[in-house]
């Protein structure tokens, strides 16, 4: 018997090693192709802004008589106070703020610890947060995926459904739709607080519930608003806390409830 699990373990192992080869090909065909299409939308824009910049660039320079060092000075400035235009960065607000970047993972960096000893605390505070988030963003997605399941249950009952069972396939459309409407609701609040169009504020949104971060728009960024708009702070640390969430009870849509083995 024994002899057999071995044999059995051993054909195994190759077929194991083609897949992981298979699964690296494929991501590597991912980012080509990934490359592929961002140069070719983003490069001749990146190119026109680079020549516009510096088109504004020799204007100023010849208008107000600054020196290329000057220039630099002042770029060094105006990147230094743009964190500020939210307000106090670094009051508790804005530090439960990154503290939620941190371990959610999404990193703006829209704000970074300036001092040595905050760098320390940072990665100490990472290194025990982001495991305590991935696990509560699974058992929320797991109570969000049992409600919705029992949603469906009593919305079939109701339709006088003699048997009714929720199928993996209803499961995947309600998550999706869940997620749909996280995206959609977010969209409508921040375009509306932040002045950006829909669709800015829908990208906004998808970055941040999917964890990417990449900077490029982040809520709470003006008029002091960390510090004036106490109501629109809440909103946004609750949607930016648990948001990623919805994406964890998308993940497990299909997945039955885990039944107890009875003893």
């Amino acid at each position: 018997m024994q002899r057999k699990e071995c044999e059995m373990a051993g054909a195994q192992q190759p077929l194991g090693s083609v897949r992981t080869a298979a699964l690296i090909l494929c991501i590597l065909s991912y980012l080509l192709v990934g490359a592929a299409v961002f140069d070719a939308l983003e490069s001749e824009a990146e190119s026109g802004r680079k020549l516009l910049l510096a088109q504004k660039r020799s204007e100023l320079r010849r208008k107000y008589g600054f020196s290329a060092e000057d220039y630099r000075e002042l770029e060094r400035l105006a990147l230094q106070a743009e964190p500020h235009r939210a307000g106090r960065q670094w009051k508790f607000a804005g530090s439960f703020y990154f503290a939620i970047t941190v371990i959610t993972t999404i990193g703006y960096g829209h704000a970074a610890p300036g001092t040595d000893s905050g760098k320390v605390f940072c990665m100490f505070y990472a290194l025990l947060g982001i495991p305590l988030t991935l696990v509560t963003f699974q058992s929320l997605g797991e109570r969000l995926n049992a409600l919705v399941r029992r949603l469906l249950l009593a919305s079939k009952r109701r339709l006088g459904l003699r048997r009714p069972r929720v199928s993996t396939k209803n499961m995947v459309v309600a998550g999706l739709m869940v997620c749909a409407a996280t995206l959609a609701l977010g969209a409508t609040a921040f375009a509306h607080f932040e002045g950006w169009t829909f669709f800015h504020a829908f990208y906004y949104c998808f970055i941040t519930l999917t964890t990417i971060g990449f900077g490029d728009f982040v809520a709470l960024q003006s008029d002091e608003a960390l510090q004036r708009k106490p109501p629109y702070v809440v909103f946004s640390f609750l949607y930016i806390l648990l948001g990623p969430g919805t994406e964890f009870g998308d993940g497990r849509a299909g997945r039955p409830p885990a039944r107890r083995k009875s003893i």
